[in-house]
Order: structure tokens, then C-alpha cells, then sequence
């Protein structure tokens, strides 16, 4: 089903949009396939030089569409593979990127939001996992990659739900703003960071993937590791 994202061009700056506002902007199998296959080529378009990511309607992403769980052995192994190629899309996107946070990050939309570089987001939004009181362990090494020990500890631990103003007291934000002002201040954002000279943004975003891969990476490819032996396995051995 295509037509599941859009993305705007504004000079060298790509506003990609999540856009099934009807179902809070949820990860479906064929929306982690277009926005895989949309960062791949924004990565390699010499024309970009920053990404904003944003969702349509009141959310930024609710997670993982949960509906399109379970199934058989080739559908749960769909639900793995397109799970990894956005989130790795994303996440380890040799440009920029800067989280638009328009309402609920929440599950693996809180994931996704905190693999981008930075993130602004309007007063309605809040962020959490709220998975883990229904048995769902969250993603660690995305709140770790990207926050102090102290709060991504706590946040997982708990599955507390933030809103937008102790989002940013705590680190989780950089900005926030109206709602209706949202828009324009990630575009403004994202075109300073576009203005600086192309070769030196793109050798500073080498290193923080550097940094990532050095420091989170084996933690992600333990997350992954679970992932994918609770999808298509059965529940992982903890000891293994």
C-alpha cells in the first residue's frame, strides 16, 4: 500500500511525514518498508543535507502497529526484517536528522524519535514505554544511546508516560513550542544545520555514528538478537 509517508523537499532539507494519522501514525509492516527505502535514498541524495521526521495528525508514532502481530513462520519473519531495516534506516542515517514531535512517541515510536540526531517537539507531545506493563521489555539501547543513565534506567524500568515539559527538563528534548509552530521551527532548525559547510556536518555525523556503533552497538545487536528469536523462536533462553 503505497502513499503510507510523504516526503517534501525545502531547498536541502527533506521533511519525511509518517502519515496513517488514523492509526496514531503506527509502524505497519508496509510503512517500515517505505520509510526503510525512503532514508536510503535520501542518504544518498547529495541534494539533501538534513532530514526532519515527523508524523500527520495529533501523533508522532503510537510504535509498533500490534495488530499485524503473530501469523506464520514467513509473516513473523516479514515483521522482524522490515522492523530492522527502518529502525537501522533511520538510526544509522549518514545525515543529520531532527524528530519533529508533533504529539505521542510512544514504544517503538519513542525509539524511533530518540535514534534521530535531535529532537523538537510541540507541547502536546509525550514519550515512553508504555509496552513493558504488558510484558513487552522496551528498547534500552535506544533510551541509553541517547539520554543519561539515570533517566533511561528509570523510564524503562517504569514505563511512565512524559510529558512535553519534563521531557525537556530532562534531556529528552531540545526545544519546545506551539503546536502550530512546530513545522516552521524544524524547518528553521533544520536549515541552519543544512547551512554549515556540508563536508564538515557530514564528517561530524560519521563520528556520532562511530561513537554509537563503538559504544551501543553490541547492546542493539543484543535487542535485535531477542527480537528475533521472540518473533520467530519462541522465547529466548536469558542465559544464551
Amino acid at each position: 500500500m503505497p502513499g503510507l509517508l510523504s516526503i517534501e523537499s525545502h531547498d536541502d532539507v527533506a521533511v519525511v511525514t509518517l502519515q496513517r494519522p488514523e492509526k496514531r501514525n503506527a509502524l505497519s509492516i508496509d510503512l517500515r518498508v517505505e520509510m526503510a527505502d525512503a532514508f536510503e535514498r535520501l542518504a544518498h541524495d547529495d541534494a539533501v543535507a538534513c532530514i526532519v521526521l515527523t508524523g500527520a495528525g495529533t501523533a508522532f508514532c503510537s510504535g509498533m502497529d500490534t495488530s499485524q502481530f503473530g501469523g506464520d513462520p514467513e509473516h513473523r519473519r516479514r515483521l522482524v526484517e522490515t522492523s530492522t531495516e527502518a529502525f537501522h534506516a533511520v538510526g544509522r542515517c549518514p545525515k543529520p536528522v531532527l524528530a519533529a514531535v508533533n504529539g505521542p512517541a510512544l514504544a517503538g515510536g519513542f525509539a524511533l524519535a530518540l535514534l534521530c540526531d535531535v529532537r523538537i517537539a510541540s507541547h502536546e507531545a509525550t514519550f515512553g514505554y508504555p509496552e513493558l506493563p504488558i510484558g513487552i521489555p522496551p528498547s534500552y539501547a535506544a533510551a541509553r544511546a541517547a539520554l543519561s543513565p539515570a533517566v533511561a534506567r528509570e523510564l524503562c524500568l517504569t514505563g511512565r508516560v512524559v510529558e512535553a515539559p519534563e521531557a525537556a527538563r530532562i534531556g529528552i528534548v531540545s526545544e519546545l513550542c506551539p503546536a502550530g509552530d512546530l513545522r516552521g521551527l524544524a524547518l528553521a532548525r533544520a536549515a541552519a544545520i543544512a547551512r554549515m559547510p556540508r563536508a564538515a556536518i557530514l564528517e561530524t555525523k560519521r563520528r556520532i555514528l562511530f561513537d554509537g556503533e563503538r559504544t551501543w552497538g553490541a547492546l542493539f545487536d543484543e535487542e535485535e538478537r531477542v527480537f528475533r528469536a521472540a518473533l520467530l523462536e519462541g522465547e529466548p533462553d536469558p542465559a544464551a
